[in-house]
């Protein structure tokens, strides 16, 4: 059974279309990552499956059950920009995950149990490179180090599905390499499916299964309103038997190229016919 299952999704806001006909099977345990240009609806697609936003138009499922309509404890997600509690040190941010999972009403821990929970985060956060700065607060670290503390946040729950947009952007290329290998050691060990936003095309190829491509088929300006981003690509990479993550690369492209051409959608029944020149040739 597939994790998410991505039935024919638009989504319009007014008269503008941002994305339209999406189709897509994320199979569990997979690593999808998505890439394209600005303003093609990448963020907007994560905000769907996270359920932060609804479609205009088709339908969302997860494990084979309609999508919730608020964001879940199965869904973890870091954002571009990091989101962290100010008022909490670092491993305060990363151990009230657990302890609202364990504890929803007091949303604190005691005995064995909080030690336990203390010992997970600690572990995280060695892992992310911030076990050295357990006892600070937010405003005491770098943006880099904000962003990786975001992170260790949304792994601590363990979720059925992660969704990142672009959270490593802001980590120097050292630290991105070991986090690149927290998350492959992650997904494997713990068979999480993995949606990730990027515009690194090297960092999509080295860390997903797969790389769907959006982007608008329709580029005229006049154009841009009422045609919306669709799936272009949808590209399956294979790794040689023992190969490292980022060298040997194997793909097989599979394009999913979409005709506008007798499009059923919101658009198509305002105007049935051009008033222009052209209608009469």
């Amino acid at each position: 059974m597939s994790a998410l299952s991505i039935r024919n999704v638009w989504v319009q806001y007014g008269e503008q279309i941002v994305l339209e006909r999406i189709g897509l099977e994320i199979d569990s345990g997979s690593f999808v990552a998505v890439v394209g240009p600005s303003g093609c609806g990448k963020t907007t697609f994560l905000r769907l499956l996270l359920g932060q936003e609804r479609p205009s138009r088709g339908s969302i499922l997860l494990d084979g059950q309609p999508m919730p309509g608020e964001p879940g404890p199965d869904r973890g997600v870091v954002f571009q920009r990091y989101s962290v509690f100010p008022h909490l040190t670092v491993l305060g941010n990363v151990l009230l995950g657990a302890e609202l999972a364990s504890s929803p009403l007091l949303g604190r821990l005691f005995g064995a149990r909080r030690r336990k929970a203390k010992e997970e985060a600690r572990a995280l956060l060695a892992e992310v490179g911030l076990d050295g700065a357990a006892a600070k607060y937010p405003a005491q670290l770098s943006g880099g180090m904000q962003q990786r503390l975001a992170l260790a946040q949304a792994l601590i729950r363990k979720p059925r599905v992660l969704l990142l947009d672009e959270p490593f952007g802001a980590l120097d290329p050292g630290i991105r390499g070991e986090i690149h290998v927290l998350m492959r050691q992650l997904w494997h060990e713990t068979g999480v499916t993995v949606v990730m936003v990027t515009h690194d095309l090297r960092e999509a190829f080295s860390l997903a299964t797969r790389v769907v491509v959006f982007d608008r088929q329709r580029k005229l300006p006049e154009e841009q309103l009422r045609y919306g981003a669709s799936i272009t690509q949808n590209i399956a990479v294979h790794r040689r038997r023992g190969a490292e993550p980022e060298s040997e690369l194997e793909t097989e492209f599979q394009p999913e190229r979409i005709s506008n051409s007798g499009r059923d959608d919101p658009a198509s029944t305002e105007r049935t016919c051009r008033d222009d020149p052209a209608s009469t040739h």
